[in-house]
């Protein structure tokens, strides 16, 4: 993986550089970090626009080419220092290379602070319209007191902070992993900004007069078109239910569903039995809330990635491991494009599963076991193996014609091929 790295100042001595530095090197067994300056580039001034200034291309080359970037900010008067503000300007007037990109921010500072607040600064300016860098959240690395914390060779003398930072960064290693993941999925061309996450828009199925945001929206939106429950007959495609009968099935689906319309209005999801236990967990109140209300602000640019990608065709399937992933669980969210009888979309069935309770009873009818491959570099929080990048994939299933995965082998046992019973 190849990062870059930029420390928010034009200073000669710069603690923040030498952060970077301790990084770069102290880690470079498991990341690859290019650390930039932004020394040569001017005040932003955008009645003298220089974008095409051999300092702000490199700049743009070098972050666009990047997995990810690392930003070490100084903290000035509670915000980041006038350069790097600059320099932000430049990189987010008229080229964009922080769109999409995941971003780790830490800091150095003299004394308790360790830069918190142009932390803070800096997240805003990430995440503003313009910039749209996709910021790594939590797991804030905040180095106080640094004229002491470092030794004569540059090397971070305690412990303790270098583990909490090398826990830090593998977790950043992680998050842009699968962010890549899913600009990859989606094919994002920049056109999917202009998805409407308010559902502001009104589609046939669209009930007015009802407040979206409401926590009882459903009770509010049956009395208002009159909906029918209880032991009220509905005829589906292929079958009849009572209301009461869809939500038995629907509850006791192994998979957690949800139901956004192509207004990206969230309608409906159905309640596990345990909602503590849910892998991706809902609440009442949220039914009925635009999909912009649902997600965290640093989801949205890939919520309408994912949207926008189904709803133009360019895939009809988006599947996507969830961060955290072990042995004991591999959990995926698939996003799948719903039309109606004309092939038109009509919204999104999302739908939530871990894989490991399906592959051990797989394995365990069978009598085999899964027999990792040593050619492949898996990513155990992700799944992502180094050979994915390489594979041609169908869109529709995932299906790759060549990723070579864990290879399933015969336990030894003595296995009936009609059952699937094992002596063993």
């Amino acid at each position: 993986m190849k990062l870059v790295g930029i420390a928010g100042t034009v200073e000669d001595k710069s603690y923040n550089r030498t952060l970077l530095e301790f990084i770069a090197n102290h880690f470079s067994n498991v990341v690859d970090i290019d650390i930039l300056s932004i020394d040569d580039l001017p005040m932003f001034d955008q009645d003298n626009d220089i974008t095409n200034s051999g300092a702000i291309q490199y700049l743009n080359r070098k972050i666009s080419n990047a997995d990810g970037v690392i930003i070490a900010t100084p903290e000035h008067n509670h915000t980041i220092t006038a350069a790097l503000k600059s320099a932000l300007e430049w990189l987010s007037f008229n080229v964009h290379p922080f769109s999409g990109k995941p971003v780790m921010i830490v800091g150095a500072s003299y004394y308790q602070q360790g830069s918190s607040r142009a932390q803070l600064n800096l997240r805003q300016i990430l995440e503003a319209p313009g910039v749209n860098a996709i910021v790594f959240p939590g797991n804030e690395f905040l180095l106080a007191n640094v004229k002491e914390a470092f030794d004569e060779n540059g090397n971070l003398k305690d412990e303790k902070t270098v583990s909490f930072l090398s826990s830090t960064l593998q977790k950043f290693l992680k998050f842009v992993k699968v962010i890549n993941m899913m600009n990859d999925k989606t094919g994002d061309d920049g056109e999917a900004e202009n998805e409407d996450l308010t559902a502001s828009g009104k589609i046939e199925t669209t009930i007015e007069g009802v407040d979206m945001t409401a926590d009882d929206w459903v009770e509010k939106a049956a009395e208002k078109v009159n909906a029918v429950d209880g032991n009220t007959y509905v005829k589906l495609d292929r079958g009849i239910l009572t209301v009461d009968q869809l939500n038995y099935f629907l509850n006791s689906m192994p998979i957690e569903l949800t139901y956004a319309d192509s207004n990206n209005q969230f309608i409906y999801y159905n309640r596990m039995a345990d909602a503590k236990k849910m892998l991706a967990p809902r609440t009442p109140g949220q039914a009925g809330d635009p999909l912009a209300n649902v997600h965290p602000k640093r989801a949205v640019r890939g919520v309408k990635a994912v949207i926008h990608a189904l709803r133009t065709g360019k895939t009809d399937l988006v599947s996507m491991p969830v961060p955290g992933n072990g042995p004991d669980r591999f959990v995926v969210h698939y996003y799948k494009a719903m039309h109606n009888a004309d092939g038109d979309y009509v919204g999104i069935n999302e739908f939530v599963a871990d894989l490991i309770p399906t592959i051990k009873w797989y394995l365990a009818q069978t009598g085999q076991k899964l027999v990792a491959d040593p050619n492949a570099k898996v990513d155990a929080s992700t799944g992502a193996s180094s050979n994915d990048a390489d594979s041609k994939t169908d869109a529709d299933t995932g299906a790759s014609e060549d990723v070579d995965t864990p290879e399933a082998t015969n336990d030894g046992g003595d296995v009936d091929a009609t059952s699937g019973a094992s002596e063993n």
